[in-house]
């Protein structure tokens, strides 16, 4: 019939070809990108197989990166994608994104800029949007948590000392590391991004918290402010 619709599954896939027993009999890191998108999806369309589905999905986000910074709805304009599907898409880069940044059963130490960029990079890397963090640290510079003081816009966000010092006095943390991203993928620090850290490490002075550092994170890259001797 003209009207007759049918869905490809990767059940119709030779055995060997499967991604999902693939992934059992190999493990997961020798699937593609694709690969691994078609386990979630599980079937495709009629123009497309599930695998098929997933290199489309993949081609009009340019990739992983481009999935993960959209919503629900613009994964939803993709013909075949439903709410249902595009939530459950971003429900694992979510998780994803939180085995990155996971810090295992103990509490990791801080000891080097390069500690910290490895635990929020994971996260501010592909951020949308500014998102201004603080790594609460304990006596020993050991994490105790790592919280979002604000959260802007595409380029700019606004940051006031008492919203920081307040999630840290409630979090009895002895000094924090504040960071934030640029979503243009530049971490080149500006004249506003200096100033604010300024102000917070005076600010922490007063009440006994130290502000240890400023990362600025980019796309792959980043900045530390005291690295660079402007705090």
């Amino acid at each position: 019939m003209a009207n007759q619709k049918y869905s490809v599954t990767i059940k119709d896939l030779p055995i060997e070809e499967r991604p999902r027993e693939r992934l059992v009999k190999y493990g997961p890191e020798v699937l593609s990108n694709a690969e691994l998108l078609a386990i979630i999806l599980r079937v495709g369309t009629m123009e497309y197989s599930a695998i098929g589905l997933a290199e489309h999905i993949l081609a009009s986000f340019n990739g992983l990166k481009g999935i993960a910074t959209s919503s629900v709805e613009e994964l939803s304009t993709i013909k075949g994608l439903g709410t249902a599907k595009a939530a459950q898409i971003l429900a694992m880069v979510e998780l994803g994104k939180r085995l990155a940044a996971s810090v295992g059963e103990g509490r990791p130490a801080i000891h080097c800029p390069q500690d910290a960029a490895d635990l929020l990079m994971p996260e501010l890397r592909d951020a949308p949007q500014e998102r201004f963090k603080a790594v609460l640290l304990n006596t020993k510079g050991e994490v105790l948590k790592i919280r979002d003081v604000t959260i802007g816009t595409l380029n700019s966000t606004v940051v006031i000392p008492r919203d920081l010092f307040r999630i840290a006095v409630a979090n009895n943390s002895a000094s924090v590391i504040v960071a934030h991203n640029h979503p243009s993928g530049d971490p080149t620090p500006s004249r506003d991004d200096i100033n604010i850290t300024k102000r917070l490490v005076e600010a922490g002075e007063i009440v006994g918290i130290e502000v240890l550092d400023h990362l600025i994170v980019g796309d792959g890259r980043w900045i530390s402010l005291k690295e660079r001797g402007l705090m």
